[in-house]
């Protein structure tokens, strides 16, 4: 055998060897593709634009045509032609949806391009929530591990829906609080003996917890209730609902919203005031609602619906949801700022599990952390909500107030140790100036000025002892020394003084007033107190809104900058209700009894739908004295009622009264 044959021999069996193992390869390859989801679009779809069956066709050269593309929607986005850039940002999703930066990209043009081009409210928050739903419901599907889409969505529901930087926030407010409330329903009521932050936090867990213990499908459900699966049936059949509850995030929806309706109307009396003014399916919703009375088998059903709804329908999972609840305080999730700090943390756990030499300076890791922190402390400044939810169901400008939540106070130095080792050379200790430790101490300083300004002055005075101790502080700022050495009235009036131009200074100033007022002056009976606190949160509101407010166009009703509302008596009238309705009857008798009769009315509808039925019980086995007794009504009620319902009116957006008709 001559040499040229051998090496013909070896070539032939070279290649055929190559071509087995290749053949062996690729199915491993496309098997591997398929468990892990990293197969691209193979065929284009009917309706789809023919860039997509042209992309699909050009093979390996794809990386090539949508490079091309991608140049294109830059192109458009600069040049303002929005709505084409966003048609070839969805091209290139479809092409190569493991491109995170292009999904971005795309959410990015809805939520902040295109939305300030419209002009109405409703309009913008169209765009800002689709933006919002491309990166969670599917952005992320398509990269759950990527801590840039994480990142950016995290931004965006903390700085667009929970900032104030857009002129249309507080409607975008509204409408999240009503989305939420219909799938979560409202938060827990903390009783007067359960106000213990482990025990506050212990009771948020356990609501989100009944969702995590709920059945997977319809036929655990009905093994579980099985009056739970004859209401989802006869809902199914009465609102020709398309999907099945338990597997069509739509239908469920559908259902909560429905449920939820039904319980808010309730609770109002609504069914009483306005017969013949409801729609046809919130009284078929009333009528399902009366032939099944039995409240575990619809929380079973909704707990059931509800784990569809954020598994299947927003991409959450409430596992983790309860673990945040635990780590971070008592979350309110129908807050913007709850669900930032939902993903930037979900971004920051997947994201440390894909850490390499490579990235482990990445600004995404730094500013993913930073967004968990800000979240944090905006949980502190407006993560206790006082929301109207039936007023947003039927178009007015509803009642929407966040304060301060002091349960989140320990959250931010808790997390502190955590973040600043995860964010390696940029928080290193040789650092002179390190943002985290700034952070930290401009947080504690507006914590101790509003334990002060409410008056418990021992919770001032123990974080005044955390920031004079906090050894990660600055060693470049040469006025941290002396402001240490001042008296904590001291220190409290200097913070006062220094930052009340700030909205949220100004926000927990007049609440911390108002609050001392309520618990310090009423409730104990010290009208002194009272009175101080009082005309010091009055002086606060005007001061701020005669330097800081502005009107705003797009904002219709409510301006940009109004973090609280412009009507001082208006909102500690809605305040104090707020209040009274969370204490005991007895505390709420003291509170009521000795408010001026101005806050008295605002109260007085609120009380007798929460006291008078069980005051009513008690009375009837001698055990009380009459409702009419200790909460007797106020002179003026019916003028009240019409001036209230004014002002209401004032605010609305479309001047649309009664509940929708459908």
């Amino acid at each position: 055998m001559t040499h040229n044959m051998k090496v013909r021999l070896i070539a032939i069996l070279v290649m055929l060897v190559g071509m087995g193992g290749s053949g062996v390869l690729t199915t491993q390859i496309a098997a591997s593709q398929g468990r892990h989801e990293l197969v691209y679009t193979d065929r284009a779809e009917d309706g789809d634009p023919p860039q997509i069956a042209l992309g699909i066709a050009m093979g390996a050269f794809r990386g090539i045509f949508v490079n091309i593309l991608w140049l294109e929607a830059t192109a458009a986005k600069e040049e303002g032609r929005f709505y084409e850039s966003i048609e070839l940002a969805r091209m290139i999703t479809q092409l190569q949806p493991r491109l995170p930066q292009v999904w971005t990209f795309h959410a990015w043009n809805m939520t902040y391009n295109i939305s300030v081009t419209t002009h109405t409210p409703e309009e913008r928050w169209e765009w800002v929530i689709a933006g919002i739903d491309l990166l969670r419901k599917e952005g992320l599907v398509a990269n759950p591990n990527d801590m840039h889409i994480h990142k950016e969505l995290a931004w965006m529901l903390l700085h667009k829906v929970g900032g104030y930087t857009d002129d249309a926030n507080q409607y975008y407010k509204r409408q999240f609080a009503y989305e939420w409330q219909n799938i979560l329903g409202p938060a827990p009521v903390i009783l007067p003996d359960q106000r213990r932050r482990d025990q506050v936090i212990e009771l948020y867990a356990q609501q989100t917890q009944l969702i995590v213990d709920a059945p997977k499908t319809r036929s655990e459900l009905a093994e579980l209730n099985s009056e739970s699966d004859e209401i989802a049936r006869k809902f199914e059949d009465r609102f020709n609902i398309v999907g099945r509850l338990g597997s069509d995030p739509d239908a469920g929806e559908e259902f909560l919203r429905r449920f939820q309706l039904d319980r808010e109307l309730q609770r109002a009396g609504r069914f009483v005031t306005m017969q013949g003014q409801l729609g046809p399916k919130t009284m078929q919703m009333r009528q399902l609602r009366s032939e099944h009375s039995n409240e575990q088998a619809w929380e079973d059903l909704a707990n059931f619906v509800r784990k569809n709804v954020l598994i299947d329908g927003y991409n959450m999972e409430p596992v983790r949801m309860v673990q945040q609840i635990r780590k971070f305080g008592p979350i309110d999730w129908r807050l913007p700022t709850a669900h930032a700090l939902y993903w930037g943390s979900r971004g920051t756990d997947v994201g440390r599990m894909e850490v390499t030499a490579r990235n482990r300076t990445s600004l995404d890791f730094l500013n993913a952390f930073r967004m968990v922190m800000q979240s944090v402390q905006d949980l502190w400044r407006h993560g206790d909500m006082y929301f109207n939810y039936l007023d947003v169901h039927e178009g007015r400008a509803a009642y929407y107030q966040a304060v301060p939540n002091v349960y989140f106070v320990p959250s931010y130095g808790a997390m502190l140790e955590e973040v600043v080792n995860a964010s390696g050379i940029y928080e290193a200790d040789h650092k002179p100036y390190r943002q985290y430790a700034v952070g930290y101490e401009n947080f504690l300083r507006d914590a101790i000025r509003f334990f002060y300004r409410r008056g418990d002055n021992v919770s001032a005075q123990f974080w005044f002892d955390k920031l004079r101790n906090f050894e990660g502080v600055n060693v470049n700022d040469p006025t941290f020394a002396d402001e240490m050495a001042l008296s904590l009235k001291e220190f409290a009036d200097k913070q006062l003084y220094d930052s009340m131009g700030s909205p949220q200074v100004a926000v927990s100033e007049v609440y911390a007033s108002l609050q001392s007022a309520f618990y310090n002056g009423l409730m104990v009976r010290n009208m002194d107190v009272f009175n101080g606190q009082w005309d010091y949160a009055r002086k606060a509101h005007a001061y701020f809104f005669n330097q800081q407010f502005n009107e705003v166009v797009a904002s219709t009703n409510t301006a940009r900058m109004e973090f609280m509302d412009r009507d001082f008596t208006f909102l500690a009238g809605q305040l104090f209700t707020n209040i009274i309705m969370t204490v005991h009857p007895e505390q709420a008798e003291l509170l009521f009894g000795y408010a001026p009769d101005d806050l008295k009315r605002y109260a007085y509808d609120s009380l007798v739908l929460q006291f008078k039925p069980t005051i009513d019980e008690l009375v009837a086995q001698g055990e009380s004295e009459p409702f009419e007794i200790l909460f007797p009504e106020p002179e003026g009620m019916e003028r009240f009622r019409i001036a209230y319902q004014a002002k209401i009116d004032a605010r609305t957006n479309r001047g649309v009264e009664g509940a929708k008709k459908n």
